[in-house]
């Protein structure tokens, strides 16, 4: 019999075997052969789904790795200074086989390793995964053993804590350290395993501080305390007096010295807490080897049972994510008919979509992604372009108040009845102003077809996402189709906006009475010219109702046209208006339009281009590249495993309810 039969050897650690044997704790119900449990096996870590873990901590040289031994049966690294410089994550497994198993998992490697190689196999993993020299690292090395007198556990023993760095350390070394420790204790599910000296003054322990943060009442946190043959005296009064409140107890052991056999170390262990004067007097409950794997196989299980609800829990969500995620994946295409199916409901949703996005104003699809929301986007934009127009410069009325209309009417003189409007010189002053304002139109269906460009480019990007052989292709004809919709589009401005230059119309009342009510303010206008031409005392400034305050005074210059310039001046302003709002009026149609015939239409380009002249473009989605392959067997083998793991949970559950009735 071996040293660990006094322990209960049907309870495993946190590994494949974890969950199963939690339920022979409990309920002592038979369970299926060992070989048919690993094989079931619930690999729920490997899903991200958080277990009991049983956290080795201690000072540098507090005989944490001597503990560890002892519990493995196998020797660990040893040297001055840190030996752990990784988190080595030990998973020991009971084994029937008198010839031991052992391997080491890192950098995606299983290696198996000799038992007798296996502290030279942990440095060299340990200098490829935190390098040469005396620097630590958080990425874990894992070593598997499999033997017949070993518990079964899984442990994590991490570095152990130093204040001062020796030579070719950073000089950051505890700070690196305390962070990885934390990192380990911190989840309620972890079990500290806190490694004391009898040597010291537990209160002065930098392990103790640290647990107790993050496990103030003590309740998960376990104290072994090493070196009991170095320090007998006072040990009994130490542990009972419990000064830095450890929750889940003490166990006193006995390191292995020398060259003695882990055989040989436990006959010692339990001669000297038999025969010493001071270690005799502890409690045979809280001292030993063995006593220590018991326990640590007991608060495992316990801890487990507990967390059994919201480990199944966790499972269904994971496993749900997993097959909406498969389901969100695009099948494996096989011929020409399926390729085109899938490339075709790509097209339809995208169409869709920019529907949504760019006519309807609905948004669903990204709730949000307020660059998204194309509506409400355009009507700013629009909105913003008839502000610039309605402020831009030609839109100033009082500046140089009728001096173009008398130079355009000094110009256009001719024979003729002197209160007749030459026909040409109301069509040149519009002219001009159109040409002054015709780059705004332009500049505005540029931001807007900009814009369009990236919705329509991501929203196909996000319907094709799934099928990255085609991802490059769909970008690039999709911004194409948008260049060409561009160059039509801008094509089209400049038409509406040579438009208002090749003649004045309009069938609008709102001009008549907008001019109308302008020459109501004719006679004032006048008599203040007459007054300033008189040298007339008072103010040359006159406001006109629709105009703003002008000027007048250098119109004397000119009193035989004054009138017939006002004339024109109050025609243009009545017209200009009606221009403005037709150019804003006629954008916002046609770019409306053309988002229509985007959505509609035009999208279908796209198949034809990537379908090519021969109809073969299609056959590269057939193409599946092995990233999307691998990732949909690796679901398909976690949603295996984590059905596997749920129905292995449920029925631990219900076995332990049972044994409660």
């Amino acid at each position: 019999m071996s040293d660990y039969d006094s322990a209960d050897s049907g309870s495993f650690g946190v590994d494949d075997q974890s969950l199963h044997d939690v339920e022979d704790s409990q309920s002592h119900t038979a369970l299926p052969p060992v070989g048919q449990q690993k094989a079931q096996g619930t690999n729920v870590m490997k899903e991200g789904i958080p277990l009991p873990t049983i956290v080795v901590v201690g000072d540098q040289s507090s005989g944490k790795s001597s503990v560890l031994e002892s519990l493995a049966g196998i020797s660990l690294p040893r040297s001055q200074g840190i030996c752990t410089r990784v988190p080595l994550i030990m998973r020991l497994q009971s084994h029937q086989s008198p010839t031991p198993e052992l391997h080491l998992e890192y950098s995606g490697r299983n290696v198996p390793v000799e038992e007798s190689n296996i502290a030279k196999a942990i440095n060299l993993a340990t200098d490829e995964i935190a390098g040469n020299g005396k620097g630590i690292s958080n990425i874990p090395l894992t070593l598997v053993v499999k033997k017949d007198v070993v518990p079964d556990l899984t442990m994590v023993d991490l570095p152990g804590i130093t204040r001062v760095p020796v030579h070719g350390q950073p000089e950051n070394i505890y700070e690196q350290i305390r962070d990885i420790i934390m990192e380990y204790i911190k989840p309620e599910e972890s079990i500290i395993l806190n490694v004391l000296s009898a040597t010291v003054d537990f209160s002065t322990c930098e392990s103790i501080r640290m647990s107790q943060i993050v496990d103030k009442t003590g309740e998960r946190t376990l104290a072994v305390v090493t070196k009991a043959d170095r320090a007998p005296e006072g040990l009994l009064e130490k542990v009972n007096a419990d000064d830095v409140n450890i929750g889940l107890g003490y166990v006193c052991v006995r390191n292995r010295i020398g060259d003695e056999s882990y055989e040989e170390a436990r006959r010692e262990e339990a001669r000297l807490f038999q025969t010493d004067p001071h270690l005799s007097r502890i409690d045979k409950s809280m001292v030993g080897v063995p006593v220590l794997a018991q326990k640590l196989v007991e608060i495992q299980a316990r801890t487990i049972a507990k967390c059994l609800p919201v480990m199944l829990k966790n499972i269904s969500d994971k496993l749900s994510a997993n097959v909406s995620e498969l389901e969100r994946m695009p099948k494996a295409l096989n011929s020409v008919v399926e390729a085109m199916t899938a490339f075709m409901k790509i097209i339809g949703a995208a169409k869709e979509s920019l529907r949504k996005l760019l006519l309807r104003g609905e948004f669903d699809e990204y709730p949000d992604d307020r660059t998204k929301k194309g509506t409400a986007r355009l009507v700013e934009m629009l909105n913003k372009f008839s502000i610039k127009l309605h402020n831009s410069e030609e839109s100033d009325y009082t500046k140089d108040f009728l001096i173009e209309e008398i130079n355009v009417l000094e110009d256009a003189k001719g024979i003729g009845l002197p209160n007749f409007l030459p026909p040409n010189a109301f069509l040149r002053i519009l002219q001009r102003k159109v040409d002054q304002i015709s780059i705004m139109p332009i500049e505005f269906a540029e931001k807007v077809w900009d814009y369009i460009d990236k919705v329509v480019t991501s929203v196909l990007m996000r319907h094709s996402e799934i099928y990255y052989q085609l991802k490059v292709s769909i970008k690039g004809e999709a911004h194409n189709l948008v260049q060409k919709m561009r160059e039509q589009s801008i094509n089209r401005v400049k038409e509406i906006v040579q438009m208002e230059k090749l003649t004045a119309y309009t069938c609008n009342p709102d001009y008549i009475m907008e001019w109308t009510k302008l020459m109501t303010e004719q006679e004032i206008f006048l008599k203040k010219v007459n007054a300033a031409l008189k040298n007339m005392y008072g103010s040359s400034r006159v406001s006109l109702d629709g105009i703003g305050d002008i000027e007048v005074a250098h119109l004397t210059q000119h009193p035989n046209v004054v009138q017939q310039a006002f004339d024109l001046k109050m025609r243009m302003t009545a017209y200009w208006k009606i221009v403005l709002r037709r150019l804003v009026d006629s954008m916002a149609l046609h770019l409306q339009y053309s988002i229509h015939n985007l959505g509609n239409n035009y999208i279908d380009d796209i198949v034809n281009e990537l379908m090519g002249p021969d109809g073969h473009g299609i056959e590269r989605m057939l193409v599946e590249y092995p990233e999307i392959s691998e990732k949909r067997e690796k679901l398909k083998k976690s949603n295996k495993q984590l059905k596997e793991s749920k129905n292995v949970v449920a029925k631990i559950m219900d076995r332990i309810a049972g044994y409660g009735d």
